[in-house]
């Protein structure tokens, strides 16, 4: 009777934890308050520009501002006006670029953007750099840091572990939140990690589009990126989707994304 009385328990703690990703509408699992991933990621943001400190002061870093402002601008006026503004609320957006070779850049609960130096390069221009920045600034939007982290902790236990993650705030915990944000190890969470992008690909182009860059770009740069040479592992066991299918994608979803294209 006990242990049907806590699967109840469970059932209603899992139903109530549903929530819809805007645009896409797919249903996801978020049982960790945004508002303590916020607090870990503010954190983990200042540490991390402590130790990177950022670039000021050159054209790179002023775009990196700009693309920042207009897409941030957008996507709260969006939400604004779509009856989601508290899925935004109490973000306070930042936009720092970093002295790294690294091709890459990740944007954290709360708005906390940080774009690479190498990443630049390949994107050449603001708006391709826009695709790239949307397409970060859609997994923040969409929470799907708190679905990686909501699975692993289900993973690790469920109840128990959520307890403890939330009031401890364990070097175990950190790990699985930074871990969170990036390559999972599992091929379940891999999978997952997969929708998320593809996911993240669509809202993206979206976000892009409302802050007046041109959606189209979005191929050209992943383009680009596929020339980028180096290792990469099969798409099955990667948490990106393979170039090709990437492009694929993109260009089946443009006429969507074009809709909300409104050249500034």
């Amino acid at each position: 009777m006990k242990v049907k009385f806590i699967y109840s328990l469970l059932l209603v703690f899992i139903i109530t934890s549903c929530s819809k990703v805007p645009i896409t509408k797919r249903k996801q699992l978020n049982l960790l308050p945004e508002s303590e991933l916020m607090a870990m990621s503010l954190t983990a943001y200042r540490d991390f520009l402590r130790e990177n400190p950022p670039v000021s002061n050159t054209p790179d870093a002023a775009m990196v501002k700009s693309a920042g402002v207009k897409i941030s601008n957008a996507v709260s006026r969006y939400m604004n006006q779509n009856g989601m503004g508290k899925r935004i609320k109490g973000y306070n957006w930042e936009f720092n670029l970093v002295n790294s070779p690294q091709v890459n850049a990740w944007c954290m609960p709360g708005g906390k953007v940080v774009v690479y130096q190498g990443l630049i390069g390949v994107a050449q221009d603001e708006g391709s750099l826009a695709i790239v920045m949307g397409h970060e600034i859609a997994h923040a939007v969409a929470r799907h840091g708190n679905e990686r982290m909501s699975q692993g902790l289900a993973a690790a236990g469920f109840g128990l572990a959520l307890d403890v993650a939330l009031s401890q705030k364990s070097q175990e915990t950190r790990t699985l939140f930074l871990t969170s944000y990036g390559v999972g190890s599992t091929l379940g969470i891999l999978a997952y990690s997969r929708t998320h992008e593809t996911e993240a690909d669509k809202l993206g182009l979206v976000f892009a589009a409302m802050a007046g860059y041109d959606p189209r770009k979005a191929v050209g740069f992943w383009e680009r990126m596929s020339q980028q040479g180096g290792a990469k592992p099969p798409e099955l066991l990667s948490t990106h989707p393979s170039d090709h299918t990437r492009i694929k994608n993109l260009k089946e979803f443009m006429p969507t994304a074009l809709k909300y294209y409104k050249p500034s």
